[in-house]
């Protein structure tokens, strides 16, 4: 620890934000970083506790506490507070991928657990993680660095998501050839496609992308493995399959009205959305998708949250957020201590974009829709939604939202967008493969296993675990890399 009185001496700084009404006018990324010299303060406020919860990655509460990827945080920190940041880089390179992916769209499972969370700030480590990452790049340090010595096996990784990624990286390492595939017209999956621009530029995935092909990684893209490609055929050419294709089974809102245009899964939209700026290099913003409309978002979650911020950029007239559970509170219950993830208010940047145009936020608790009203050609122009209240069922004992009767309302929606998450794994892709899956369709392994029930198939990430964090896909995808090599070489130094 280079500082010991470093959490006293500085207090928590962040990166700038540009303000809301600034920054809906463009979808680039908006968070101006500290300058060296001040992001280096924030890594003295790091105290090296004995105990460090930031790192653990361990469930409590049913959730996870610390980082998942066990990176060594008050290490990488004490790094930054001294400017060794080569250093710094190196020691990060040991336990993570992807750094430039989860300093900007991971929650900060570290930051919950830090021991300054019980009485003050905690440190600004994803922050320092970012300044990590990106002065490597600045400086050159990220360059490809292709296995010395190839063991001639081979393995397809299906999906180029996170998890697939992170997969093929350390097998690649390993000196494995490794063939990604992936279904869309370029890599990334929910990384491209499924976070908007200005939450992660795509730049940022093209940059990683290059370097793992400069490696040796092959991918291919707009190749539907299971319809344009078969299992069997796949499963003769390599010697051994990586699943990682995502919890990409959205959840429905099936209600009367359904069927009316208009409504659209979010990550079908938030597609829509980036694709178009990209095939048009950002030359074509698709304001016809929302502008002047009623937008109506399904879910109070990160997604939810994204749909917010897209349509605002995209001129929405108005909009209205629906989250079916109570709202949290602003502080820490008694039953949520320290260092559980804290169950608390989260006002995202979409949530305080609607707030600076609109002037109210967006989200509306314990409310869901019950119908779509149509016009008379079909769009969908209302939805009728019920209030709802927590009631425990007298058989299981299990709490359950129930509608409050009398509280119906109609409100205006020209476009809805449904962020309920995800169900689980895609039928076409478990069927053609031939793989279990349990009652939530997630692939089925042995408990901290990644094989699956057909010989030679591995699988990973939201497939495996269900819909879940980048920062735990990551994970997936090294220990499931782990997994792979050593039923390839008897072995593994992974």
């Amino acid at each position: 620890m280079g500082k010991p009185t470093g959490f006293l001496d500085y207090k928590r700084e962040s990166a700038k934000v540009q303000p809301a009404k600034v920054r809906i006018a463009h979808f680039n990324e908006f968070r101006i970083p500290l300058k060296k010299e001040k992001q280096k303060l924030q890594g003295a406020r790091c105290m090296a506790c004995g105990v460090p919860f930031c790192q653990s990655g361990m469930m409590l509460g049913g959730m996870a506490s610390g980082c998942p990827l066990h990176n060594l945080v008050p290490e990488t920190n004490d790094l930054v507070y001294t400017g060794n940041w080569k250093q710094a880089y190196l020691r990060l390179s040991k336990t993570h991928c992807f750094p430039e992916f989860t300093s900007r769209v991971c929650p900060a499972l570290c930051e919950a657990a830090c021991t300054c969370n019980l009485d003050g700030e905690p440190v600004a480590t994803k922050e320092n993680e970012r300044a990590i990452i990106e002065t490597a790049f600045e400086q050159g340090w990220v360059q490809p660095n292709p296995p010395k010595v190839r063991t001639g096996k081979t393995i397809a990784v299906i999906g180029s998501g996170p998890a697939g990624l992170a997969a093929a990286q350390q097998l690649n390492h390993r000196g494995h050839n490794v063939t990604v595939f992936e279904r869309s017209d370029r890599i990334g999956g929910l990384l491209r496609y499924g976070i908007p621009n200005m939450k992660l530029e795509k730049s940022i995935i093209d940059r990683r992308v290059k370097i793992m092909e400069a490696e040796g990684v092959t991918f291919v893209t707009n190749t539907n493995v299971g319809t344009d490609i078969k299992a069997e055929e796949l499963l003769k050419k390599f010697d051994r399959v990586v699943l990682a294709c995502g919890a990409s089974n959205p959840r429905d809102i099936k209600v009367p009205g359904r069927e009316a245009k208009g409504i659209y899964f979010a990550v079908d939209f938030l597609k829509q959305v980036t694709k178009t700026l990209q095939d048009s290099d950002f030359g074509k913003v698709p304001y016809e998708l929302a502008k002047g409309k009623n937008v109506l978002v399904i879910g109070g979650g990160d997604t939810g949250n994204d749909c917010v911020g897209t349509v605002i950029r995209l001129g929405a007239k108005s909009v209205t957020q629906l989250e079916m559970m109570p709202k949290p509170p602003a502080e820490r219950a008694e039953d949520n201590p320290w260092p559980q993830w804290p169950k608390v208010l989260k006002t995202d940047y979409g949530q305080e974009e609607a707030i600076a145009v609109f002037g109210h936020d967006p989200r509306v608790y314990q409310t869901t829709v019950t119908e779509f009203i149509q016009d008379k050609k079909g769009n969908v122009c209302k939805a009728k939604t019920v209030k709802l209240k927590s009631e425990k069922d007298p058989k299981t004992g299990r709490v359950q939202m129930v509608p409050v009767e009398g509280s119906e309302e109609v409100i205006l929606a020209d476009l809805v967008l449904i962020a309920a998450g995800f169900l689980g794994s895609e039928k076409y892709v478990t069927d053609a493969f031939k793989v279990a899956v349990n009652g939530r369709t997630n692939v089925e392994t042995k408990q901290e296993g990644y094989a699956t029930t057909v010989p030679g198939v591995f699988t990973a990430g939201d497939m495996h675990r269900g819909q879940s964090l980048v920062v735990w896909a990551i994970r997936e995808g090294r220990e499931a890399a782990k997994a792979v090599d050593q039923s390839l070489m008897g072995y593994s130094n992974l």
